[in-house]
């Protein structure tokens, strides 16, 4: 793309003749999702430690992750929806500049609700997923990369890795301890963990400027950013909803509480645990999409999620931690699957021109209807650590999996 072009302001409308990302354009998005997966897997496993050490309770820590997920799934809702007004790569350095002010201020604030403001102003991600504004606006570049199979790939590819860099994350929750070993104080090696996801941002927000400056959809308007699609994006959002509710009484940071008062385990032991999960559910993806090329995209994630959930439930009735990580293991290796299977299948049954609107509206139950789980995950492990919030989490989410089968099973293989 010549210099001119990219000397344009990124304000201006998207321009119509403007051509999808070529492979090395959404290399760069698959770096900076890395990146971003690395800070949110340390990150969510740190956030409970470093509330409980400045005494603060397991309500509290369920409030802020209510707080961080609620202010993104209004912000991701806002931002998905008029998208098609701006173009791509600005929302995103935009969102990489937020980014990098969370970090900065969860380093060097500790009053409780101001803590709560930046939660839900800012980026910090509770859990090992994506619920971030990031989300729709890479998804909808995403989707400009081909054919049915060459979406779900591509999908693949982002959320393979997205879960390998969360694992490697998660390792790296044991670096506080690691510095305490050497006359480091726990309170600085906590802030530095966020200085450094400060700067991860600005990095995320390099890659970002490799993109073209006319990254958007060719097809985007300022027309409605639903008509088409309106009736079938309304009802998977509502069904998303329902396993997002469910998701978000186990995100990371609440199930890391829960084995933290469980098991009585540190950070680092933690952090291997959810490293291998994540090394599981990251090599899932491929398998994933071998299994959707035959039995089609709703039917792998049903029939992947289905097992996992059952899984879940027998979680807090291990009768030791070995069994316990067992069954999170294999749960691991299941319950990711539906999660490239389910973008692509979102991205297949809208028009082109509404796919960043429609992973906006189908993303954001992933915040806010799962806003209020951890508060209420936090609230029943305060009262008790048997792991109550697990078991609701595995039955909801298997009357998801079934009400997903009878409402889309005919839809196994879309058309577009």
């Amino acid at each position: 793309m010549a210099r001119a072009d990219t000397a344009k302001s990124d304000l201006a409308a998207p321009d119509a003749h403007a051509s999808p990302l070529d492979a090395r354009e959404l290399r760069w998005l698959l770096a900076a999702r890395g990146l971003r997966a690395f800070g949110d897997g340390y990150v969510s496993l740190l956030l409970p430690v470093y509330l409980l050490s400045l005494g603060y309770t397991p309500l509290d820590v369920g409030m802020l992750a209510t707080a961080t997920l609620l202010g993104s799934g209004v912000l991701t809702l806002i931002v998905g929806l008029h998208a098609h007004r701006f173009r791509g790569r600005t929302l995103l350095l935009a969102a990489a500049a937020l980014m990098t002010a969370t970090g900065v201020s969860f380093a060097s604030i500790t009053e409780f609700w101001p803590l709560i403001v930046v939660a839900v102003a800012g980026t910090l991600n509770p859990s090992s997923g994506d619920v971030s504004v990031f989300l729709p606006l890479e998804h909808s570049m995403l989707a400009q990369s081909g054919s049915e199979r060459v979406r779900t790939t591509w999908f693949a590819r982002y959320s393979l890795v997205g879960a390998l860099l969360s694992a490697v994350g998660a390792l790296c929750a044991g670096v506080p301890q690691w510095l305490a070993l050497h006359a480091v104080a726990a309170h600085t090696a906590y802030q530095a963990m966020f200085v450094l996801y400060a700067l991860i941002g600005a990095c995320c927000a390099a890659c970002y400027r490799r993109l073209p400056v006319r990254a958007a959809d060719p097809t985007l308007t300022t027309s409605a950013p639903l008509r088409e699609s309106r009736r079938v994006i309304v009802t998977l959002a509502a069904l998303f909803s329902l396993d997002a509710f469910a998701g978000g009484l186990i995100v990371q940071s609440m199930l890391a509480l829960w084995l933290f008062e469980r098991f009585a385990l540190s950070p680092a032991t933690a952090g291997v645990i959810f490293f291998w999960t994540g090394v599981l559910s990251a090599f899932s993806y491929l398998v994933a999409v071998r299994i959707a090329s035959r039995i089609g995209l709703v039917h792998t994630m049903v029939f992947t999620h289905l097992p996992s959930s059952v899984l879940l439930i027998l979680v807090p009735f291990a009768p030791n931690l070995a069994a316990c990580i067992g069954l999170l293991l294999v749960r691991s290796a299941l319950s990711q699957m539906d999660v490239p299977t389910r973008s692509a299948f979102v991205m297949s049954v809208v028009p082109p021109g509404e796919r960043a609107a429609a992973a906006s509206v189908t993303s954001v139950p992933r915040s806010l209807a799962a806003a209020s789980s951890p508060l209420l995950a936090g609230y029943l492990l305060g009262l008790s650590p048997f792991g109550w919030p697990l078991i609701a989490a595995g039955a909801l989410k298997i009357v998801y999996d079934l009400l997903l089968l009878v409402r889309f099973g005919g839809a196994a293989r879309p058309s577009r």
